[in-house]
Order: C-alpha cells, then sequence, then structure tokens
C-alpha cells in the first residue's frame, strides 16, 4: 500500500498507515461508478484512503493521486471515508458521480507518538521494544509511589512490592528480569534526566514508556543494559485555561496478618514439647497456673495479649489531592500541577503523651512547565518541579529486623501486659516491648526536599535545509534531607508474678529510663546534579517514499554528595549518542542506533565505550498483497534488533564501588604490641583493595524479535517479543584467588557471565459497542529466566549439587527432604539403621526431618546442599482487567499474577521450642505437627523439641513454599453527573468514584501475605484500601 502524501513544504510527515476494509473488497455488480479525489483540509492530495460503501463488501483505495473510482451497488448508496490520522467521513451519494472529499486531521491520533531515547517517533515507525502504558492506569491505587502501580501493567516489567509501610514501600522493578548478579536497576529518566521515580506525584505524568531492547536504550550507552524507563510529564495546550481537580481518601488495613495461638494452649503446647525431651521431669507450667490463664482470674498476673492487636490499629488512611492548570495560546503555553499525599501507618500512639509517635508520611509536589515560541522557528521551555516530604516515626524506625512487628512477634501472650493498671511499662530480656517502642519512647522525623530544573532551547534550521533542527538542554536538581531524634526510654519493670498483701502488683525495677526526652540530629546530607545536552536532528523525506530521521547529541553529567570520603568527590559521565533511520515506502524501516560515553569511576583507557544496534522493520500490512485482508488485519509489523549496551553501575547505586580500580590502604588493621607492655601498641596498616586498572563496566548484548497485529481497524492490538540478554563482565570479586597469593582481600575483577532469556505478551482491545457502551480491555504476560554462565567458582565445587553456575540468579539451595524419619528407620538401640546415611546436623528421632544424600557419600551434611525450587524473585508477572462504561457510570477491574516465586520459611523464632522459638509467639496452625500419636508425613511441623534442633532447622525442600498468587489489584466504579446539571455552575465533567485495592488474593500460601518479603512474617503487613474520591473538570 502506497504511503500518504506528503506536504510540499516538508513541514510535517502524514501518516503513513491507512484505515482498511472489514471484508474483503469486491467491485460492485450493479449501481453508478462514482469518481473523486480526497484531500487534505489543506488541499493536499492523499494516498491510501478507504473508501467504502456502507452496508457492504464494496471498497477501494485511493492512489499516490488520491484519486478514486468505485462502483456502487446501490444507487443510494452512502461512501464512508476513513483514513489513520483523520476523522472519518460519510457522503450520500445522490445524483453525483464526482465527489470530491476534504478529510479534517484528527489531531489526538496525530498526537500519538512513542517517546524513545534522546526523542520521540510516530508509533508506526518505531521498531524497538517499546512498552507504554497510559498514565491514568498509574492513578488507580492511592499509593505514595508510583513503582506501586506498575506490577501486571506494562508488558517486560516485573515488579512486586515487598512491605506495606508507608516509607519502605517502593517496590522493586526490573525490565526483563534480572540479568547480572551486579545492579539490575533501570535507569529512570523524568524529561530526559536521571531521576528518582518513587516520590514522583503520578498525576504530573504525560507519557510512561519502557525501553527494552538494544534498538530502543543503546543511545544510553553505559547505562542501558538494564532497560530504560522514559517519562514525561504534562506540557501545557493551546486553548483557554483548564483546570481540574481530584481529591480520594482511603482506609487501610493489612491483607493478611500472622495468627497465633493464646496463652493456654502455649503453656499446655510448652508442657507437651518439655515432657517429650524430659520425661520424668515436672511440667514447666503446673495446672493451677494454666487455669488461672485460662479463666483470667487476674489478667495483670494472667495475661492473654496478642501483640499484633495492641501495636496496630483496625485502620489507617491516606488523602491525594491534586489541582491541574493547563492552557495557552500559540505563543505561550503552561502547565501546572499541585499535589497532596498524606498517609497515616498502622501503628498505635499513645494520645496522653505530649509527643506525637504516630506513623505518617506526607508530601507535597509541585511541577510548572512552560512552553515559549519566541519566534516561528524557536522554542523555548522550562521546567520546575520538586517536593517536600515529612515522616514522622517511633525511634528507630526502619525496615530491618529489629522493628515494631518483629518484636510483637517474639513476645508470646503469657508473659506480661503492654502496661500495668499503675503504669509501670514490664519487661522481659532480650526482648522489647513493642507497645512502649511504639508509644513511649519519643519520636522521630525526617525531611526531604529537592528542586529539579531543566531549560532547554529549540531550534528549526529550515533556512539551512528542510527537516534540520537543533535543541540545547541544561537541569539543575537540588536534593537535601535531614533526620531528627527525640526519644526516651521509659523505666521498666521485671514482670510481676504476685501480688503483696495488700493487693498491689510485686514489681521491681528492671531498668531506670530518662524523664525527658533527648535530642539528636542524626544526620543531614545533600546532593545536587548538573546536565547539559546539545543535540542535532534531522527529519526529510523525499520523493515520497525514502523518509530519514537522524540524530546527534553530545551529554554530560555531573553528580555531587555531600558527604564524606569518596562520595565527596563528584560523579561525572559524558558521552555523544546518534540514531540513523531510514524508511522506504512505509514499508521498510532500518535504524542504527550508537552510544560513546562513559565514566570517570574507571582508570584513564577504560572510561569509553562504544555501544551499537541495528534494528530492522516490515509493515507488512502496507504491501499490496495485503489489501484483500486490510479489513481484519489493519497493521502487521515484524521487527527485529541486536546491540550492546552497558551498565557502569558496580554496586546497589553509583556510590558503590568508587574508584574500585584503585589499591588503597587499611590504616586500621590491628595493632601491633612493643616490648612486655600489651598497653604499648600501635594501630596496623594493610593493603585492602588491590589495584586492577582493567575494571570497567559490563556489557550486555541484546537480541529481540517482535510482532505487532492490530485487527478490525487497531480495535484491538497485540504484541509479542522474545528475547535474550548475554551479560559478561561483570563486576565482582574473585571467589578462586589463592590466599597464598597475599591478597587481604580478593580482588575485583569484571569475571561474570549471565544469560537472560524469556518472551511476553501484550493485548489491548477497545471498541464502542454504542452510543451507551464502551468496552476496553488488556492483558499482558512477562517471563523472564536467567541462568549464571560465569561466577568464578572453585574447581571443587563447579558440577557439584552446590555450584551456582547453571542456575538462576539468587537460586535457593537447601537440603531434599525425604519426609519424616519413622520408628522403621531406627534399631532398637535408637540408633539409625546402618543403611540411612548419618544425618551429621544433630541427634535425629522419629518425627524429624529426614533428608537425601545428594553426593552419594552416605552422610548428610552442607556438601548436600542443591538448588531447590526456583528464586525469590519471580519468573512471571502477568495482569488482566476490562473497564466497562454505561452512559454515566463506568466499571473497572485489574487482576495481577506473579509465577516461580518461592521463599525459604525459617528463623530465629520459627521453630517452637527451638532455640529463641521457645519464647517467641506460635503459629495457629501448630496442630499440624508430627507426635508419636500423629505420625503423619504430611503434616506442616515436624516433631517438636524443647531447645536446639540444628536438623530440622536446616533450609530445605521441607521449609521451602511457592509464593505465586493472583490478586485482585483494584476494583472501581464511578458516575458522572449530568452536562446539564454541571454546566450551569461552571462544570464540564464531575465524576465521583469508589474502589478497593488489593481486595482479594489467592495463593497456596496461608501464613501471611505471599508478596511479602519475609521468611517467618515478622514485617511490616502489606496493606489493603478501600476509598472514595472525585474528579472534576470546571469549564
Amino acid at each position: 500500500m502506497r504511503h500518504i502524501k506528503r506536504k510540499k513544504n516538508g513541514k510535517y510527515f502524514l501518516l503513513s498507515m491507512c484505515c482498511f476494509l472489514n471484508l474483503v473488497f469486491a467491485f460492485a455488480q450493479s449501481g453508478r461508478v462514482i469518481t473523486g479525489r480526497v484531500s487534505d483540509s489543506k488541499g493536499e492530495l492523499l494516498a491510501g484512503v478507504v473508501v467504502t460503501e456502507v452496508g457492504t463488501t464494496n471498497g477501494v483505495i485511493t492512489d499516490e493521486n488520491g484519486t478514486y473510482s468505485i462502483g456502487t451497488k446501490s444507487s443510494s448508496a452512502v461512501l464512508r471515508f476513513t483514513c489513520i490520522g483523520f476523522k472519518e467521513k460519510v457522503e450520500e451519494i445522490g445524483n453525483r458521480k464526482v465527489i470530491d472529499v476534504a478529510l479534517d486531521e484528527d489531531v489526538a491520533f496525530l498526537d500519538e507518538v512513542v517517546v524513545v531515547g534522546f526523542g520521540s517517533q510516530k508509533k508506526a515507525s518505531v521498531v524497538g521494544a517499546i512498552s507504554t502504558v497510559e498514565p491514568q492506569s498509574l492513578l488507580t491505587a492511592p499509593v505514595r509511589s508510583v513503582s506501586n502501580n506498575l506490577a501486571g501493567k506494562l508488558a517486560g516489567v516485573i515488579a512486586v512490592q515487598r512491605s506495606g509501610n508507608p516509607w519502605f514501600n517502593d517496590s522493586d522493578f526490573w525490565i526483563r528480569g534480572m540479568s547480572s548478579f551486579g545492579n539490575s536497576k533501570p535507569l529512570v529518566l523524568i524529561d530526559g534526566i536521571e531521576r528518582s521515580l518513587h516520590d514522583m506525584d503520578p498525576n504530573e505524568i504525560e507519557s510512561f514508556s519502557v525501553l527494552k531492547d538494544a534498538a530502543a536504550s543503546a543511545v544510553y550507552g553505559v547505562r542501558g543494559a538494564n532497560g530504560v524507563i522514559m517519562i514525561t510529564t504534562k506540557r501545557g495546550k493551546i486553548g483557554a485555561p483548564k483546570v481540574s481537580a481530584r481529591i480520594e481518601q482511603a482506609y487501610t488495613k493489612p491483607t493478611k496478618l500472622p495468627k497465633y495461638i493464646g496463652s493456654v494452649k502455649y503453656l499446655e503446647l510448652m508442657n507437651d514439647v518439655y515432657l517429650d525431651a524430659y520425661p520424668n521431669q515436672s511440667p514447666l507450667f503446673n495446672n493451677a497456673t494454666i487455669e488461672n490463664y485460662r479463666n483470667q482470674t487476674d489478667p495483670e498476673l494472667y495475661p492473654d495479649i496478642n501483640w499484633w492487636d495492641v501495636v496496630a490499629k483496625d485502620f489507617a488512611s491516606s488523602t491525594t489531592a491534586n489541582l491541574d492548570i493547563n492552557g495557552g495560546s500559540d505563543i505561550l503555553r503552561y502547565a501546572l500541577t499541585l499535589g497532596l499525599y498524606d498517609e497515616s501507618g498502622i501503628i498505635e500512639r499513645d494520645k496522653n503523651q505530649a509527643w506525637d509517635s504516630s506513623l505518617k508520611v506526607r508530601r507535597y509536589n509541585v511541577r510548572s512547565n512552560v512552553d515559549v515560541n519566541l519566534t516561528k522557528t524557536t522554542l523555548f521551555r522550562f521546567n520546575l518541579g520538586g517536593h517536600l516530604i515529612a515522616r514522622n516515626s517511633p525511634p528507630g524506625w526502619n525496615e530491618t529486623d529489629v522493628g515494631i512487628f518483629y518484636q510483637a512477634s517474639r513476645i508470646p501472650p503469657y508473659v506480661h501486659p503492654p502496661v500495668y493498671s499503675t503504669g509501670e511499662i514490664p519487661r522481659v530480656y532480650a526482648r522489647e516491648n513493642p507497645w512502649a517502642w511504639a508509644t513511649q519512647r519519643g519520636y522521630e522525623t525526617l525531611n526531604r526536599h529537592k528542586i529539579e530544573s531543566l531549560a532547554s532551547v529549540e531550534q528549526d534550521l529550515k533556512f539551512i535545509t528542510p527537516g534540520l533542527s537543533a535543541k540545547l538542554s541544561f537541569s539543575f536538581d537540588r536534593y537535601s534531607g535531614s533526620y531528627k531524634v527525640r526519644g526516651k526510654n521509659p523505666d521498666y519493670y521485671t514482670p510481676a508474678t504476685e501480688r503483696d498483701a495488700n493487693g498491689n502488683l510485686a514489681l521491681s525495677i528492671y531498668t531506670y529510663g530518662q524523664q525527658f526526652l533527648g535530642y539528636d540530629v542524626g544526620s543531614e546530607w545533600g546532593e545536587q546534579s548538573i546536565y547539559m545536552e546539545g543535540a542535532i536532528n534531522y527529519e526529510r523525506t523525499f520523493d515520497k517514499k525514502h523518509a530519514v530521521n537522524s540524530m546527534l547529541l553530545y551529554n554530560q553529567r555531573e553528580l555531587e554528595r555531600g558527604t564524606e570520603y569518596w562520595d565527596r568527590l563528584p560523579y561525572r559521565t559524558q558521552g555523544f549518542a546518534g540514531r540513523f533511520s531510514y524508511t522506504y515506502d512505509t514499508r521498510y524501516i532500518a535504524e542504527f542506533n550508537f552510544g560513546y560515553n562513559g565514566s570517570e569511576n574507571f582508570a584513564k583507557g577504560n572510561r569509553f565505550g562504544f555501544f551499537p544496534s541495528v534494528s530492522l522493520g516490515w509493515i507488512i500490512s502496507q504491501e499490496s498483497f495485503m489489501e484483500g485482508l486490510v479489513n481484519t488485519i489493519s497493521n502487521l509489523k515484524l521487527r527485529g534488533s541486536w546491540g550492546e549496551v552497558g551498565n557502569s553501575i558496580l554496586g546497589v547505586n553509583i556510590w558503590d564501588n568508587r574508584f574500585a580500580y584503585l589499591s588503597t590502604i587499611n590504616e586500621s588493621y590491628g595493632w601491633y604490641t612493643f616490648g612486655t607492655d600489651s598497653n604499648f601498641h600501635r594501630v596496623g596498616k594493610a593493603e585492602g583493595n588491590a589495584e586492577n586498572t582493567a575494571l570497567t563496566w559490563e556489557t550486555s548484548t541484546k537480541t529481540n524479535l517482535g510482532l505487532e497485529v492490530g485487527l478490525w481497524g487497531n480495535s484491538v492490538n497485540l504484541t509479542a517479543d522474545v528475547f535474550m540478554d548475554k551479560r559478561r563482565d561483570i563486576f565482582m570479586q574473585r571467589r578462586t584467588v589463592p590466599g597464598s597469593a597475599g591478597f587481604m582481600q580478593t580482588p575485583y575483577a569484571n569475571f561474570g557471565k549471565v544469560e537472560n532469556k524469556g518472551f511476553e505478551l501484550s493485548l489491548n482491545a477497545n471498541k464502542k459497542l454504542s452510543d451507551d457502551w464502551h468496552i476496553s480491555a488488556m492483558a499482558n504476560y512477562t517471563f523472564a529466566r536467567n541462568k549464571i554462565i560465569e561466577k568464578d567458582e572453585p574447581a571443587a565445587v563447579i558440577g557439584t549439587n552446590r555450584a551456582e553456575t547453571g542456575h538462576p540468579i539468587n537460586q535457593i539451595f537447601g537440603l531434599v527432604s525425604e519426609g519424616l524419619f519413622t520408628e522403621d528407620d531406627f534399631d532398637t538401640n535408637g540408633n539409625l539403621k546402618p543403611e540411612i546415611p548419618a544425618h551429621t546436623f544433630g541427634t535425629v528421632r522419629p518425627g524429624d526431618i529426614k533428608y537425601k544424600d545428594v553426593n552419594g557419600d552416605n552422610s548428610i551434611d552442607a556438601r548436600d546442599r542443591t538448588a531447590i525450587g526456583g528464586t525469590f524473585n519471580p519468573e512471571i508477572v502477568y495482569g488482566f482487567g476490562v473497564n466497562i462504561k454505561y452512559k454515566a457510570i463506568d466499571f473497572g477491574f485489574f487482576f495481577q499474577g506473579t509465577a516461580n516465586t518461592y521463599q525459604m520459611l525459617g528463623g530465629e523464632n520459627w521453630l517452637p521450642g527451638t532455640a529463641l522459638g521457645a519464647t517467641g509467639n506460635i503459629f495457629t496452625n501448630i496442630d499440624d505437627r508430627w507426635t508419636k500419636e500423629n505420625p503423619n508425613q504430611n503434616v506442616f511441623w515436624p516433631r517438636l523439641t524443647y531447645g536446639a534442633n540444628t536438623n530440622n532447622e536446616q533450609a530445605s525442600t521441607w521449609w521451602l513454599r511457592d509464593m505465586s498468587f493472583l490478586r485482585l489489584r483494584t476494583l472501581e466504579v464511578g458516575y458522572t453527573l449530568p452536562q446539564v446539571w454541571t454546566r450551569s455552575v461552571g462544570v464540564e465533567n464531575l465524576r465521583f468514584f469508589a474502589r478497593g485495592s488489593n481486595i482479594l488474593t489467592f495463593s497456596k500460601f496461608k501464613l501471611w501475605d505471599p508478596e511479602l518479603a519475609t521468611t517467618d512474617g515478622l514485617k511490616y503487613p502489606m496493606t489493603q484500601s478501600i476509598s472514595f474520591g472525585l474528579s472534576v473538570n470546571f469549564q
């Protein structure tokens, strides 16, 4: 099929793909022959316009001169003229034989472009693997971080939220999974500048794209290996000022809390376990004591406490509010967005205290984007944005395993109440009182501030040659934060075990605290970034068939941090990027991209690298042999790419392993004693990091093959991609350097190799059924599996069951369980029979876990550990949803799930009765255990012991659990008031809505939320919410 006519002045391209017929074309057998020409509103003739006779399969397509000739089947026929990029037009033929038509441009479609590296392209000409998501779908749940709304929304993005903590709940996300056991985080660019995604207001977003293959990310060179997330913020549109507002109030609670047994069952269980170990001893708790707990004769002496109920509120809340102002003229356009996010956590507070120790986060966002046409050929843009964030919490609030919920799970229900009626606070050894931590120890505050600015000038250079333009950009970002603690410890008392003659609790002091709050300015920090960019672009079509698009760009960045040691030195990068794309006859596309850039984090000679990519595309639906199928297949494109990109981040972030190629000296390594006086010594020195000037970035070789299909006028779109990423030169510490080499620590090198491959599918459907009914649906599926090719493992490990090589990153290793020991496994003396391998982790008895002798040496030990299950991070992420609108009512739902994700259960409080587990809480499924009376192999808990049981504590398939789940992420219903009601008060559109988030979860695992990153459930829980809100657009 021929391309659409291009304007002679070369100002812009008309779109190259046109709408097609619904059935195979057939010429009319009767009626009249109608001829004519089709043009745009400016008089430019249009090729590729579909002309059909309404109600028939009869149709033709305009030629390269915009002319057509159609034989109608009826003398009263109605002709429909359709073309992508233009509004549909219908003409009754009447008595006419010649009908000339002018089509109006569909501005909304003409604006449909895809953001690509350092620019944008029309969707039809994109040959890279790029996923986009409608910004509105990122507003479907009231969350602080945009990352928490990504899961299941985009093919190729694997995202998991590991906590419900309002401050530490940012999702982990990867593009097409993990391809490195080093850094696997994607590059995030907001308006082309590297910035954080987590504190951005999702309401500011105008477009959200994910660049996945080398064709899309090669221009980013040493930063493109892990993929790129491209976000652009809202810009002003020509027209009168438009004001819109949105507010949402949400109420949250945990999706699932651990359930623990009460005091009576706890004491009875401990007696059973103790007497099983020491049958000749008296029970730990006598019957009278247990009855006192059962009857609650004195709740302060015999408490029955659910500590999670004590420290957690039933509900928390969050408020989201936004205000948008947008408008302008052909000279000046503006967009202003204001945002508020206010969330409280589920931690209880003591309202009688003079201070506020509640957990809450408040964020203010502002962004102002201005476009000014200084001349007809000069465009100036200025972006200014920022945010203020304040967090309040109990002191010591963090996401490590010493938090309030962790402590709430470590204290059994019978030990002591949260506080006595007389005000004294009890505490026991090696345990915190979680209620006191949450309410009596003061508070801490954290404040973060950030300002972001970007100025750019775009100059049309058509006076030199049509299609030539240039752009200069400068960005300055400043980020700072401070942390303050007002804390104290209260007086703690040893738990009371009796009352005195007067009926008062017999209490003794455990530790003395402080009367007043202390003051500690914990820390202050700052960071600033300066970015500069200059680019030349050229876009032109020759002879109606040969379209070229090219770009050459230079950029540099300096990031400076106000901290100590290496971080004080600015982190600098610079480089060039280029793109050349050629399209022949809107059918065949060839593109070459490159990045030549580097970082001063490496030694001279290894700082810069060249990263090329090539890609090809074939728009099959534009071929003449497809004309008979255009009614069904409106778009069919095949694309492929190959290229190399790099990753220069050597740790968790760019500040890790600064100048790792340099040798270092440890100036505080031990000491040397002189003479006989041991108090007379000098601090020693030792070699730290060994010099390696050959260190450089890791390199990713990416291959991608994709297929795009549009059906029935692109009302249904299907995209499929298969990909492979071969990563080499991964930064790591050598593991095979012998101690005899003399290194105090093994040197760093580019040694690792990983292979990652998979496929992804996405489906989108959009159909207007009638004037009243509209339905849309989406689904996507991503599978990514990696394999370690080289990790410098010792020769004694390579090829054995313990080798990481050949397995995925973060593969879970452990013993293979063969069930539980039975009486038949032991002789009359209680010893294992000779044919059963010796279990060296500890003495075993019937009911203990029995392990497989994987390496065949007739002994069960650490050398029998092998790869079991899979990895902690999911290999599969998928999502599907439907939105339906009937008149003023709309309804939608979205499901999201993961698969091939596993967790090893365990921890110091895991096995009841063992180690510290003897004084930890116990799950309510404890009846599902092995006992002499219930020697069942299909139980959850093996034999319980009083004291250590190192055999049953081993990581093994017995404790391995599949954490796959399917979750109803959002369910929403809305109602829009009739405009005849609202326009009289100056409101164009007013919509009320109610929604639920994380409402239902389906999973085989039942003890806690399967998405939570924990081996024992002792963590801030995931949350679900129900919210109500309204959105309003003013006239």
